[in-house]
């Protein structure tokens, strides 16, 4: 597997031979990338580059996510999908068309994303943080969910748990402004900046993980497919949001190491300077590299590779080999 790349100057990036340049403003030199070295490439900054380079990264199956200015993510260039599946596309969209089958997994998601919140909030009670109301709060949705009948209860439900946990952030994160509501386009204040990039990040890790997999991304099951998105990718990052995306930032704000002071200067709006997506990338990327003991593989796996065996599950289950369970961690 090669590495992310992350690109926040301006300039232009070329194609020579089987390298890439980045030809950076105010740079002398060209600094090259080996292609082979290249597993995604996520651009921040204003950059110039031709069809011969799409061309040349499609051959390579190479995915480029595109931020704007503001830090938002705009889109992706997705190469032409190599492993193709016909039998798989037609499982996924039976399990879509098939209410009850598509219940049976939006609600493992949902209960996924329940248990990992759960499990954050269980570890900050354990270092005296005040968050039992939450806790309760939360455990009164269980029920809603396994008793949901279709799924827009589900994401009611989903919803209602998502309010309470980020209600306990007041008592989880060393903040000088109350942390009021989730707030997305755009976001508000610093948390919200924090979570929207976050969670930008993580749809398209998990977006890169279904390219190599023979699932087609469009097809989902607890969110609505669109046309706009990528739905699948958003299914799945339920599940790894409070793993990955709400520790990176815990681990940012209680060790001082980002701040209001990362905040471009917008009247009224919270967007994240370059410095302080900067700091967030840096973060996101050790988190990913991050390995645990797997418990069925017996083996350390990073929280990358999870990703991608979260979707080798998935199809496991809509082709009748083995049915779909959400991570739950366990560590």
């Amino acid at each position: 597997m090669g590495r992310t790349y992350y690109i926040f100057k301006s300039g232009r990036l070329r194609r020579k031979q089987n390298t890439l340049y980045l030809e950076a403003e105010g740079e002398e030199r060209a600094r090259p990338i080996p292609v082979e070295d290249v597993d995604q490439i996520y651009i921040f900054g204003e950059l110039d580059f031709n069809s011969k380079l799409m061309n040349f990264l499609g051959q390579k199956g190479i995915p480029v996510h595109i931020f704007n200015y503001y830090g938002f993510y705009t889109g992706s260039f997705y190469p032409r999908e190599r492993n193709v599946s016909g039998h798989l596309l037609v499982k996924q969209v039976e399990h879509y068309l098939d209410g009850s089958k598509r219940l049976e997994i939006a609600r493992q998601f949902v209960i996924g994303a329940w248990h990992n919140l759960h499990r954050n909030l269980l570890y900050y009670r354990g270092r005296g943080k005040e968050v039992d109301d939450h806790i309760e709060a939360i455990e009164s949705e269980r029920e809603a969910i396994d008793g949901a009948t279709n799924v827009e209860q589900l994401r009611g439900a989903e919803g209602r748990c998502r309010d309470a946990y980020y209600r306990a952030f007041n008592a989880i994160l060393n903040l000088e402004e109350e942390f009021v509501k989730r707030v997305k386009r755009p976001p508000d204040n610093l948390i919200n900046a924090l979570i929207s990039f976050g969670n930008s990040l993580l749809y398209t890790a998990v977006l890169r993980e279904i390219y190599v997999t023979q699932l087609n991304p469009t097809i989902s099951y607890l969110h609505e497919p669109s046309s706009r998105r990528f739905s699948l990718a958003l299914d799945i990052a339920e599940v790894f949001k409070p793993l990955i995306v709400d520790r990176v930032i815990f681990r940012l704000i209680n060790r001082g190491m980002i701040s209001d002071d990362d905040l471009m200067e917008e009247v009224g709006f919270a967007y994240l300077s370059e410095e302080g997506r900067r700091k967030f990338v840096g973060e996101f990327e050790e988190a990913m590299r991050r390995t645990i003991k797997h418990r069925r593989l017996k083996r350390n796996v990073s929280y990358r590779q999870l990703l991608r065996l979260e979707c080798y599950k998935l199809i496991r289950h809509l082709i009748g080999m083995e049915r779909y369970e959400a991570l739950k961690a366990w560590w």
